[in-house]
């Protein structure tokens, strides 16, 4: 049997809407137990939880049965690649520790049978969007986390519940090449290395986009608050699926 490797993003576990989190949960878990038999590696781009904060002592509660899916990969030596995203940016080394999965806080290249991968989430990345960046500078400073860090749980990470789940997570129609950021991004890449394939979350929507050279792919993997999608890549075919359930 040959194995795939397989990416999905933006779970949001955590926020019960647009149905509970735990039913959710349930469905991705589901999805991870149809796969465990032919995954070469599991990728996973950023916003599994909507939101995040490890203290040094503490974590977020709940998210037991997701996390336990995650070590059954890591046990059987399937390597797993967590990318985080805006919404759980502050995962340190909890994850890495307990389940053995590999932390990512930047785009990554990848070789996956021969081909160039370019992964991540997607927050922050080509032009415009100052605002956000700006906000990720301050949520990324070692200061400002530490500080955080002295907020009793309960109080810090009730604030963080109530500050994600005001955030826009809804998909808007693809926006055209010149209007989405993503696309730029991959664009001028292309200028600098070559790449088959960039994949990204954060945008809540299934895209897969052929890019100028004709040889590249851009594909935004959507998510699992309406729309249920992943990749599986298999070394001949690249496919963007609907997790029917």
């Amino acid at each position: 049997m040959k194995k795939v490797y397989y990416f999905a993003s933006d779970f949001h576990l955590g926020l019960d809407v647009p149905q509970p989190s735990k039913e959710r949960e349930k469905i991705i878990i589901t999805w991870l137990e149809s796969i465990y038999p032919t995954t070469a590696e599991l990728f996973l781009l950023g916003d599994l939880f909507d939101y995040w904060f490890e203290y040094q002592t503490a974590v977020p509660r709940g998210h037991v049965r997701f996390l336990a899916s995650l070590a059954r990969f890591t046990d059987a030596g399937i390597p797993v690649h967590v990318f985080t995203g805006n919404h759980d940016m502050w995962m340190f080394d909890y994850l890495e520790k307990e389940i053995g999965v590999k932390i990512y806080r930047k785009p990554q290249s990848f070789k996956l049978y021969g081909k160039s991968f370019l992964l991540g989430h997607g927050d922050g990345l080509g032009p415009a969007d100052h605002g956000y960046k700006f906000i990720k500078k301050v949520f990324a400073s070692k200061l400002n986390q530490w500080l955080f860090a002295r907020l009793h749980p309960n109080t810090g990470i009730n604030l963080m519940k109530r500050l994600s789940q005001k955030s826009e997570k809804q998909s808007v129609p693809f926006l055209g090449k010149d209007n989405e950021w993503l696309v730029q991004y991959c664009e001028e890449q292309l200028t600098s290395q070559e790449t088959e394939y960039f994949i990204f979350g954060h945008r809540h929507l299934p895209i897969s986009h052929k890019l100028s050279n004709d040889r590249s792919m851009y594909i935004n993997l959507g998510d699992w608050l309406t729309h249920m999608t992943y990749v599986a890549y298999d070394g001949e075919k690249l496919e963007l699926k609907n997790y029917e359930y």
